[in-house]
């Protein structure tokens, strides 16, 4: 609203009189239709700059539980895998079965030693394994467990899988890998829970006798897991490779030689995605698992990885022999 001065003079009785005015002056301004335009373009401008914050908000985050999970696969996983190729080192037996004297695959006691009484549940284990429980986030299908074995006569300084060094030449390094709750973890039955992928590490010396126990709760390898499995290579023939789990290997009469590894792990995120659910059925080792259904786990992103691990001291030679071609020539 503006006012307008005005000045009136008035002649009275001779003299002049002043009287100053001051009157509004009606102002325009903005309709109530105006007003409501304005109103709807703003919400709609609002609405989108928040859609396309939610929408790169989203994005950045898929990209760093994506980033998250594939720098566990090419770090972790892949000093896993090193450190399982080199089972059976030291060890002049190449022919690696669950009685192999120091055999680089642990399957029962006496590959670790004559003397040796470990408990089997420490050992190399899988489903349907006798007196085996591997804790999983997936439905009816537990976790696997692999212990390898190995000595260091290289001249080259080694570590086990807990960053202790290993002395040349001396006693041999097991390793036990497992799935287990992380630490302050609470345990959730029935439900998914916050899972990881461990190492114990442990020395036996040559008899079988524990020098350093490989039974506690280790290291943590993949910091977020959901699924570790596991199967062994062996030779059934000259020209065919079988791939089968321990527990299936154990019930074998005749046990042939192990050359192969097989890993099979389901790996998620640290950080959760703001909205959706990450797919649920995964493959593994060519079994489709079904994720545990836990609204507070569910929205993680994972992946699963496989990879075949060739043990380069457990190498065994087909030997073809032939009787030589006689030509007989007229002379």
């Amino acid at each position: 609203m503006k006012y307008v001065h005005k000045v009136d003079r008035r002649v009275t009785g001779g003299h002049t009189v002043q009287h100053d005015h001051l009157y509004a002056k009606a102002m325009a301004g903005f309709t109530l239709i105006e007003l409501m335009i304005s109103l709807v373009l703003g919400l709609l401008i609002s609405a989108a700059v928040i859609q396309v914050y939610v929408i790169n908000t989203r994005t950045i985050t898929i990209q760093k539980s994506a980033s998250e999970v594939q720098d566990t696969s090419i770090f972790a996983i892949q000093s896993l895998e090193d450190h399982i190729r080199i089972a059976n080192l030291g060890n002049p037996i190449t022919n690696i079965t669950d009685t192999t004297n120091h055999g680089g695959i642990v399957l029962t006691p006496t590959n670790l030693g004559a003397t040796n009484t470990t408990a089997t549940t420490l050992l190399t284990n899988s489903m349907d394994s006798a007196g085996w429980t591997g804790v999983s986030n997936i439905t009816n299908v537990e976790s696997d467990q692999l212990t390898i074995q190995y000595k260091n006569i290289t001249t080259n300084p080694l570590f086990d899988c807990e960053g202790e060094e290993i002395a040349d030449g001396t006693d041999w390094v097991v390793e036990r890998y497992f799935v287990r709750l992380n630490t302050n973890a609470t345990a959730n039955i029935g439900g998914a829970q916050d899972l990881v992928l461990a190492c114990s590490a442990g020395r036996v010396a040559d008899d079988g006798t524990v020098l350093t126990a490989f039974a506690g709760n280790g290291e943590v390898i993949v910091p977020a897991v959901d699924q570790f499995k596991i199967l062994l290579g062996i030779r059934m023939n000259a020209n065919e490779l079988t791939y089968i789990a321990p527990s299936t290997y154990a019930q074998l009469t005749e046990k042939p030689p192990i050359t192969i590894v097989k890993l099979g792990v389901i790996i998620r995120s640290n950080t959760p995605l703001i909205t959706g659910n990450d797919q649920e059925r995964f493959s593994v080792l060519g079994d489709t698992q079904n994720l545990i259904t836990d609204t507070a786990r569910r929205n993680f992103y994972r992946r699963s990885y496989e990879s075949t691990i060739l043990l380069r001291n457990a190498r065994i030679m087909g030997i073809t022999v032939t009787s030589p071609t006689i030509v007989t020539t007229t002379p």
